[in-house]
């Protein structure tokens, strides 16, 4: 799967705006079960009547119409049609797109084991993921995939679908690829594809004396465990839940997580709606996690779980929300399998959160560009930058259960403290090489050709070494390696090289995040996403905010 880097959301935000692409993640699995009352308001004799008359159509059209049809294309058609005419996010999925959005949920899938980047139509290793397929044969990151059995595929306008058809594949089959590292002759490496697990817990450490940060980055079938984990045995004195980016998940998922927070008979979510009966879900007490302090991170991407599980924190004032407004999507959908191995996930009802708040953002019907464009509006009216700036409904005011402090619905989570969006080191040069992947392409020639040097200086990593050393080596790279001025202006020779150049001004906007990022990126190509998360937290606003609350 391809990544995303953590610190360079902002980056990716800004550049989504410009090409008004919407994040596909908030309309993925909620899975939600209520139970339907499919007798309300149903009139089965017109039902009947409406179906049997789209059936006619088909029949016609299939022998009747001038040209050749595909049927089944137009059926297809008019189902997604139908789905775009209601809220946001109900939606109908095709057979052939079933497993693969069920992938990231189920925690696994099978293919070679490695996360990627494609740049400048060139597939580029970023890691490879511990104890996978491609670990075994010596792939790193680093390398570049120029071809795959006998195909050159570098140079040939890759995108992220043709990359997924040449490496997953069946457990046991095999995928022979040709490989490029620096300063050594093209190799080819045979590589047998085996299942691969998807962590949805992608950092998890003690950021300070007994206190835990944990980033989960979707609520999956794993996602308990994978949390609960690295916990046992510590005596905490505060955890930190970061949520940023999370787009939701499981229900049942976010539910248990946050049974471990709560005391026995407090309400941690109901949920309502025409043919739903109310549905209340309570803590039954068991829960390990109940008198450690909690601080809450969110942004404008977490959405649907990540806000079930931050409005309930909130709610029962069991903890700090920090960060900025939420997404607001708080629909419950009811996903019914069709005969053909299709689905249609259907809003059935609305989640409350447990002081009465509706998360959901407000929608018309059939209007979907214009409730997406309004999510990209609280970046273009200054929401994002400024707490002043978040439309507050004084008519949907409510209070919290212990304290009887005043939080809002309306849609989304409002934090209990407002982190604005840090463009200020934005520059049209720094933009530029960030999403044209000149940065990145880069610190991967870089990492390649200082790879031993590293080593030597600051000590070997491993993913099957034991930890302590690997913090040790993590460590001493941390506060032993500055960007200096030669490697910056190195870079600055490669962006020139590729029609980027850096004026004096922006230099001076963008220079000591150029620096950052240069140190960060090195960090994600030789220790992995886990150590670029903890090297990012170092000078993270919301991670360091949380922590301050978690002190006091």
């Amino acid at each position: 799967m391809s990544y995303t880097r953590n610190n360079l959301r902002h980056i990716a935000l800004a550049a989504a705006i410009m090409l008004m692409a919407m994040p596909v993640a908030f309309s993925q699995s909620y899975m939600a079960q209520p139970r339907v009352n499919q007798t309300v308001g149903f009139n089965n004799s017109r039902l009947n009547m409406e179906s049997t008359k789209f059936k006619q159509i088909l029949f016609l059209l299939a022998n009747a119409y001038v040209d050749t049809l595909n049927v089944g294309r137009v059926s297809e058609d008019a189902m997604i049609h139908l789905m775009q005419q209601l809220d946001p996010h109900s939606v109908y999925i095709s057979a052939k797109d079933v497993k693969e959005m069920e992938e990231p949920l189920l925690g696994k899938f099978e293919g070679i084991g490695i996360e990627y980047a494609i740049i400048r139509d060139t597939l580029t290793v970023q890691s490879v993921i511990p104890g996978g397929p491609s670990e075994k044969v010596g792939l790193r990151a680093g390398d570049k995939i120029n071809s795959v059995d006998g195909e050159v595929i570098s140079g040939t306008k890759l995108t992220q679908m043709r990359v997924l058809k040449y490496l997953r594949g069946d457990k046991g089959t095999k995928v022979k690829v040709g490989v490029i590292r620096r300063g050594e002759k093209e190799r080819e490496l045979v590589i047998t594809r085996d299942k691969i697990p998807l962590n949805t817990v992608s950092c998890a450490y003690e950021i300070r004396p007994d206190i835990m940060y944990i980033r989960v980055s979707n609520f999956g079938a794993n996602t308990y465990d994978e949390f609960m984990t690295p916990l046992k045995g510590r005596s905490l004195k505060g955890l930190i839940i970061d949520l940023r980016g999370n787009g939701g998940g499981y229900l049942h998922t976010a539910l248990r997580l946050l049974n471990e927070f709560m005391a026995k008979g407090q309400l941690i979510l109901f949920s309502e709606g025409r043919a739903c009966p109310r549905a209340d879900d309570f803590a039954d007490g068991t829960g390990k996690l109940q008198d450690v302090p909690v601080s809450v991170i969110i942004d404008e991407n977490s959405a649907s779980a990540s806000e079930i599980l931050s409005g309930a924190i909130q709610d029962w004032d069991r903890g700090t929300i920090v960060g900025r407004r939420s997404f607001g999507k708080g629909l419950v959908q009811q996903e019914f399998p069709l005969q053909d191995g299709s689905r249609v996930r259907i809003t059935v009802a609305r989640y409350h959160t447990p002081s009465g708040r509706v998360i959901q953002s407000p929608y018309k019907m059939g209007k979907a560009e214009e409730y997406y464009r309004n999510f990209y509006e609280r970046y273009l009216t200054g929401e994002n930058f400024n707490a002043d700036s978040i439309k507050i409904n004084d008519s949907l005011k409510f209070k919290t259960l212990k304290l009887g402090r005043t939080v809002y619905g309306g849609g989304g989570i409002i934090p209990d403290i407002y982190i604005p969006m840090d463009t200020s080191y934005y520059s049209k040069s720094f933009l530029a090489a960030v999403n044209k992947g000149i940065l990145s392409d880069f610190v991967g020639i870089y990492s390649d050709s200082h790879r031993k040097e590293f080593e030597t200086k600051y000590g070997t990593f491993a993913a099957s070494q034991k930890e302590e050393l690997n913090d040790r080596t993590f460590s001493n790279f941390i506060s032993g390696f500055e960007v200096s001025d030669k490697y910056l202006n190195e870079f600055l020779e490669y962006a020139k090289q590729n029609k980027i150049e850096f004026t004096d001004e922006e230099l001076q906007r963008s220079g000591d995040k150029l620096r950052e990022y240069l140190k960060g990126m090195i960090v994600r190509n030789l220790y992995g996403l886990d150590y670029y998360i903890r090297y990012d937290n170092l000078t993270d606003k919301e991670v360091q905010k949380a922590l301050e609350s978690l002190t006091k």
